[in-house]
């Protein structure tokens, strides 16, 4: 396990970072670059303005902005004085908006008025229809009782918003005073899952946990300070936040972000700024390697990442099965085992590689709760240094059991190497006829085949069986897939009761996705079951 060797705050991070990499770029939203020395300063102007404004140590404020230098800014200024930041999502619509504002209890909220066609202004007027009656900036909010203050980055003509001075002044003297004051131990975030059917929980992490954590990740990584890395994953959430930005950070290297993906633009983006690691959804690469202008641009520089149909099979391997995965959740910061870079051997087929240094698992029955043996499926629980603190507004005592282990809902088991082999969550088991079946055997299986783009298992319920197996394919393009055929292939290889009962072939388009691009199984469960 290796930290970094100065204390794990942000207030020492930036400080750290921007006196090694200095004039590097850290950052580039397309004219927009950020090098290391201006973050520190930038963010130091900011947080002067937010002292001003009242925040301080301890103080919740809710920011919502693309990825970019200005998410980096706000996110250093405020936790470098100690506030607590909560990232929110910018595919927020009005009620998850208002809800996470409260859930939060936000006191102060930064936000740009539009992005990408959302009206954010308007957006936060129906969240909360008070806001709408304001006429000056100080106003009290029954809905959000929390709330006292509204900043929008860059034009607004809404006379409820507050001006935040950004004009570069720096109370230094102030500034390290109140930065000393801010210790490892201090919740720096609350980070929100992306769920979408049910309310989304609220992690909180420390300095400590997330800047230890970011940079422990760095050694399972072939990450450069010259590196100049792609990356969709939003900030706001974990991945986004501790893989890519952080590592980034972490290393010297150079984070390269984009308003919104759109093959032609991303692959001239990809040559213009001499991309040298490109990571993100496996779509995104199909959709960048099937673009008709994808074979006359100079992509040279690409030497690393997850996409396969842009990398070479010694760096991605093109057998899914064989790729690098590591398992991860909001919980723990980001992933909480891990795995080196390349393909991976045979005999690691499936895996989701050992525990994170610091970190460490047991497997037990969901159910009981008992220990299971080595090698038996059952529920993953963690515990360790990167895990959070607590759940907002949960007891720790029902967040953690008796061990301060986490039940993270996720099924698997390790082999007596220390392997984790992830089997699916706790929640997607298929019980039919009284015999289980894990949906992800069943999708690696029917997914292999050549006609087969993508493929999810569900279960549906069932008067006789209590459920029965579902399989919802998408097809390759050109390609014909044919039900009966995946259900004879299914029974060659597997056990009568696993084959799907039923087999839908759909259009990505026509699939329940969430806002992080996971297919949504409790509303493919209810489309589905509309069409039996």
């Amino acid at each position: 396990m290796g930290f970094p060797d100065y204390a794990p705050t942000v207030s020492q991070f930036i400080h750290t970072i921007a006196e090694r990499s200095g004039r590097d770029p850290m950052i580039v939203l397309g004219e927009q670059r950020l090098c290391y020395a201006d973050a520190e300063i930038q963010s130091a102007a900011l947080a002067t303005a937010l002292l001003d404004n009242g925040v301080g140590k301890g103080t919740h404020v809710g920011f919502l902005l693309g990825n970019g230098p200005d998410w980096v800014v706000t996110w250093l200024a405020i936790t470098r004085i100690g506030a607590i930041a909560v990232p929110f999502n910018t595919f927020f619509q009005a009620r998850e908006l208002g809800w996470t504002m409260n859930h939060a209890d936000i006191e102060v909220f930064i936000t740009t008025a539009q992005l990408l066609g959302h009206d954010y202004a308007e957006r936060l007027e129906a969240a909360a229809p008070e806001l709408a009656q304001a006429r000056t900036p100080q106003w009290r909010l029954t809905s959000h009782p929390c709330l006292r203050s509204i900043h929008i980055v860059g034009p607004c003509d809404r006379p409820w918003a507050s001006p935040l001075d950004r004009d570069g002044t720096i109370d230094r003297p102030r500034l390290e005073a109140i930065e000393a004051r801010v210790l490892p131990a201090d919740p720096m975030m609350i980070l929100y899952s992306s769920g979408s059917t049910a309310d989304p929980k609220g992690a909180v992490h420390t300095h400590g946990s997330v800047i230890r954590h970011s940079f422990n990740l760095l050694a399972t990584r072939d990450l450069k300070p010259d590196d100049r890395v792609w990356s969709p994953m939003p900030f706001f959430w974990v991945g986004g936040l501790v893989f890519s930005l952080l590592g980034c950070l972490h290393a010297g290297a150079c984070l390269i972000c984009e308003a919104v993906f759109d093959p032609e633009q991303t692959l001239a983006l990809f040559e213009r700024e001499r991309v040298t690691i490109a990571a993100g959804w496996p779509h995104f690469g199909q959709a960048l390697a099937n673009h008709p202008s994808a074979k006359a641009r100079d992509l040279s520089a690409l030497r690393a990442g997850n996409l396969p149909d842009l990398l070479p099979t010694s760096v991605v391997a093109p057998d899914p099965e064989l790729r690098p995965n590591a398992l991860g959740m909001t919980e723990t910061c980001g992933p909480h085992t891990c795995v080196g870079e390349g393909p991976l051997p045979e005999r690691l087929r499936g895996s989701h590689g050992v525990a994170v240094p610091g970190l460490e698992h047991q497997i037990v029955d969901p159910d009981s709760g008992a220990l299971l043996p080595q090698g038996d499926v059952g529920e993953i629980c963690v515990r360790g240094y990167s895990l959070m603190q607590r759940l907002y507004k949960v007891e720790r005592e029902l967040t953690f059991d008796a061990n301060g282990f986490y039940h993270t809902g996720d099924a698997g088991r390790f082999d007596a190497n220390g392997v984790l082999y992830f089997v699916g969550r706790l929640g997607d088991m298929i019980k039919t006829g009284g015999a289980n079946v894990t949906p992800s055997e069943l999708e690696q299986l029917i997914a292999a085949r050549p006609e087969v783009d993508q493929c999810y298992v569900v279960g549906l319920p069932d008067e006789d069986r209590g459920q029965i197996v579902a399989a919802a394919v998408v097809g390759v393009a050109g390609q014909t897939v044919d039900p009966d055929a995946l259900r004879r292939h299914v029974k060659n290889e597997l056990s009568a009761y696993k084959v799907p009962r039923k087999i839908f072939v759909e259009t990505e388009d026509a699939l329940p996705f969430t806002d992080s691009g996971k297919i949504d199984k409790k509303r493919l469960v209810k489309q589905l079951t509309a069409r039996t």
